[in-house]
């Protein structure tokens, strides 16, 4: 066997596990691909290792099943029992079956439902799932009241030897590939398993490799056991990442991390979803959130590793399907492409068109609430989806026109698009819902028709990705005399529309 080259004798156990391991692992998988990842902006050789790609679509199945290898034939008969917020479920579960060992999955009664239905699905009648708690410290908890009640054997997420030996062979394929050496590897921390493997495998065959763990914001436990010497339970953890949302991370697994991994950064839930979409954009892969953190991470340190062969882990990837509209909302945010205004206007006829032929033209409308509040001053708030540096004009132009306007950008009534509006104050309206071309200038081209003879008094888009977009808007004109002739020559435009009325617009007005 290979001895260690770069790594501290107290981490010898550790190398061995991982060796061992490799015997047998592939006895229920194959090894994942490690594939060139083109990042424009990105002037470094990126490689990614795809983890989503495994029978379980994540890496846990390695960990899990070396560790269920190893039982005794007592141990396999009293059975397994384990917590997990999905990802390890759904190891032990495949595990479970190959092996015929029966097997009790506390889960967090938060667990996406396409975890759950996988867990079953791997592993059927083996398989026997409890949900407990509002996150994976409270399933583990359970787990281990109930280890030591029914006898069974707990086979933990990360804090195993077996189970970090298993999850370390991941980074022995990235070795044995022949594509390395790395300069830099990224690498997701959640209880710290899988970090602490592949830091100790990559740094025996590369020892000048720089490891940078990456943790969500509000779920640095790793570097808060680091500051503080030792394993410290955080009193709250954000659960977006669900993957890698751990309270307190792993006695066996913090000094491995700690020695082996030379700086440890955050990346926000905005960056984690920018950097899904850039996975999407490069290779049509679609990490769950905990997968996309590390290249979270490279794309935060960019600029510093320049010409370096950098890798990146996609750890899982299993998510809902319904996480993906709010990702995509806020991807633009992470990656510095979208923002949102209000703005101070007056509250009268082709303001707001005026405002998008001087200031706003040319940049490109992805949001835009507004509800009439005032008689006098309309407050509407617009998205904008451009470059970081075509946002950065957007505002000292701003600045120079003089328009009043405050960044809402992370303003709670805009995220959950709470648009306010007083119906009473709407003088003769019309509601309708106009549908035009996705493209740059059709809205203004829209409000042009009612610059001079009706104002807005109630606006709601977004950019939902189609060909086609869809507004609900409300003119409000000085007579009815003005309304009715405004909508027979809409009518013969040829634009495409259709008026809002009968019961719906009873409930809008």
């Amino acid at each position: 066997m290979s001895q260690p080259g770069n790594i501290p004798a107290r981490h010898e156990r550790l190398f061995r596990e991982i060796f061992l391991a490799r015997q047998r692992v592939y006895a229920v998988g194959k090894p994942t691909p490690l594939e060139r990842l083109e990042l424009p902006g990105v002037d470094a050789p990126v490689w990614v290792k795809r983890e989503d790609l495994s029978p379980i679509h994540a890496y846990k199945w390695r960990g899990a099943y070396n560790r269920m290898a190893q039982l005794t034939e007592d141990e396999r008969a009293r059975g397994v029992i384990t917590a997990s917020a999905g990802n390890h479920a759904q190891g032990i579960a495949l595990s479970a079956r190959f092996l015929g060992i029966s097997a009790r999955i506390v889960m967090p009664v938060s667990t996406p439902r396409m975890k759950q239905r996988a867990v079953q699905r791997h592993g059927g009648e083996y398989v026997e799932i409890v949900l407990h708690g509002d996150s994976y410290d409270d399933a583990s908890a359970c787990a281990l009241r109930e280890a030591r009640e029914s006898g069974r054997i707990s086979v933990p997420a990360y804090n195993d030897w077996a189970v970090m030996g298993g999850q370390g062979t991941l980074a022995d394929e990235v070795v044995m590939s022949g594509k390395g050496p790395f300069d830099v590897a990224f690498l997701q921390i959640g209880g710290g398993g899988m970090a602490a493997g592949v830091a100790c495998w990559l740094k025996s065959y590369w020892p000048g490799i720089r490891i940078v763990g990456v943790e969500g914001v509000d779920q640095a436990s790793m570097a808060a056991a680091v500051q503080a010497g030792k394993p410290v339970t955080l009193e709250h953890v954000d659960v977006f990442c669900d993957g890698t949302a751990i309270k307190r991370v792993g006695d066996l697994t913090f000094e491995p991390c700690r020695d082996l991994i030379d700086e440890f950064i955050t990346v926000t839930n905005e960056e984690v979803c920018a950097a899904i979409q850039q996975f999407w954009e490069a290779s049509r892969c679609i990490p769950e959130p905990a997968g996309a953190m590390g290249l979270a991470g490279l794309l935060k340190r960019k600029e510093s590793i320049r010409g370096q062969r950098a890798l990146v882990v996609v750890c899982g990837g299993n998510m809902d399907f319904g996480r993906l509209a709010w990702i995509a909302r806020h991807a633009g945010i992470g990656a510095a492409r979208r923002r949102y205004y209000r703005f101070e206007i007056g509250e009268e006829p082709g303001t707001m068109v005026k405002l998008l032929e001087t200031v706003l033209e040319g940049i490109n409308i992805i949001e835009f609430q507004y509800g009439k509040t005032d008689a006098r001053v309309a407050r509407p708030v617009i998205g904008f989806e451009a470059s970081p540096i075509e946002l950065d004009l957007l505002g000292r132009r701003l600045q120079e026109y003089g328009v009043a306007h405050e960044d809402v950008t992370s303003k709670a009534d805009v995220e959950f698009r709470i648009i306010k509006y007083d119906p009473h104050l709407f003088r003769h309206p019309w509601f309708v819902q106009y549908n035009f071309p996705e493209r740059a200038g059709a809205l203004h081209d829209f409000l042009v028709l009612f610059k001079d003879r009706a104002n807005l008094c109630y606006f709601n888009y977004v950019f939902t990705g189609e060909e086609v977009g869809r507004a609900l808007m409300g003119v409000e004109f000085q007579s009815a005399d003005d309304r009715a002739a405004c909508i027979a020559s809409l009518r013969e435009s040829g634009l495409r529309f259709q008026e809002i009325g009968g019961e719906v617009l009873a409930r809008i007005l």
